[in-house]
C-alpha cells in the first residue's frame, strides 16, 4: 500500500468499527472496485491498536470506575454497579471467544468473507437494526442490565464474527430489542468491544510475529494515528447524536451498501 491507501483504509476502519454499518463490508469495496492490494497483517494490527486506544481513552473514566468497583467488590466487600459491570463485560465476551475458536478450528473464515455473504448479512442485520429501533420500548437504562441480558447481547456479539454483520450493529440491535435506550445500548456495545478488539489485536500480532513479510512502518504509524483519531471522533459524535437521529439513517445506508455489494458480486460472475 502507498500512504494514501493506508490513510483511506485506516479512516474506513476507524469510522466503521463503531458505527453500526460493518467495517468488513467497507474494506471489501476498495479492493474490489479499485484493485487495491490486501492491507496485510501489520496494517491489521495497526488499525486494531488505533481503535483500541480510541475506545479506551474515550471511556477512561468508566473503565477506571469499573476496575475500582471490581477490586472493591473482591477485597473491600463493597458492591457497586460499576463492579458488576466489569464482570458483565467479561461474561458478554465469552460467547464471542468460544464462537471465534469454533470458526478457527473449522477453518471456514475465508469462505465467510465472500462478497455475497457480506452483502446478505449487511442487508439482513441492517433491516433487523431498523426493526429493533422502531419496536423497542427504549426505557431501560444501563444500570438496570442483568446477567441474562448481558448473555443475550454477548451471543449477538458472537454473530459479528460473520463478516458484514457489524459488531456494534448487532449488539446495539440486541440491546434495543431488550428495551434499552439507544444511548445505553450503544455505551454497553462500545464497552463490550474493548476485550474483543484487544483479543483480535493479540491474535493478529501473534500471526505477524510468525510471518516473514517485511513491515512497512510508515503504513503502521499512519494506521494507528488515523484509525485512532477517526474512531474517537466517531464514538463522540455517535453517542451525542444517537438519541435524536435514531438508527434509520444507518439502516438506509446499509441497504444501499448491500445493493452495491450485490452489484459488484453479480457483475463479476
Amino acid at each position: 500500500m502507498d500512504v494514501i491507501q493506508a490513510i483511506i483504509l485506516a479512516l474506513i476502519q476507524g469510522l466503521t468499527e463503531f458505527l453500526p454499518i460493518s467495517s468488513s463490508a467497507h474494506l471489501v469495496l476498495p479492493a474490489q472496485l479499485l484493485g487495491w492490494p490486501d492491507q496485510g497483517l501489520a496494517f491489521d494490527v495497526a488499525v486494531h491498536i488505533g481503535t483500541l486506544i480510541a475506545v479506551v481513552l474515550y471511556f477512561r473514566d468508566d473503565l477506571w470506575a469499573v476496575m475500582k468497583g471490581m477490586l472493591e467488590g473482591l477485597f473491600g466487600k463493597q458492591k457497586s454497579f460499576e463492579g458488576y459491570l466489569g464482570w458483565y463485560i467479561i461474561l458478554g465476551t465469552i460467547p464471542a471467544v468460544l464462537f471465534g475458536l469454533a470458526i478457527s478450528l473449522m477453518d471456514v473464515e475465508n469462505q465467510l468473507r465472500s462478497i455475497f455473504i457480506i452483502a446478505c448479512t449487511t442487508l439482513i442485520f441492517g433491516v433487523l437494526l431498523g426493526w429493533a429501533d422502531c419496536t423497542g420500548t427504549q426505557q431501560r437504562q444501563l444500570t438496570e442490565i442483568t446477567w441474562k441480558q448481558v448473555l443475550i447481547i454477548g451471543i449477538a456479539q458472537a454473530l459479528a464474527i460473520i463478516p458484514g454483520t457489524s459488531r456494534s450493529g448487532v449488539t446495539i440491535t440486541a440491546g434495543l430489542m431488550l428495551g434499552f435506550t439507544r444511548n445505553a445500548a450503544a455505551r454497553f456495545s462500545f464497552l463490550l468491544s474493548i476485550p474483543v478488539i484487544f483479543a483480535a489485536g493479540l491474535l493478529k500480532t501473534k500471526d505477524l510475529v510468525m510471518a516473514t513479510e517485511p513491515v512497512a512502518w510508515d503504513a503502521i504509524f499512519v494506521g494507528v494515528f488515523v484509525a485512532g483519531i477517526s474512531a474517537y471522533v466517531c464514538i463522540h459524535l455517535f453517542l451525542s447524536m444517537i438519541a435524536r437521529m435514531g438508527m434509520m439513517p444507518f439502516v438506509i445506508y446499509r441497504v444501499l451498501l448491500s445493493a452495491a455489494l450485490f452489484f459488484v458480486y453479480f457483475t463479476s460472475i
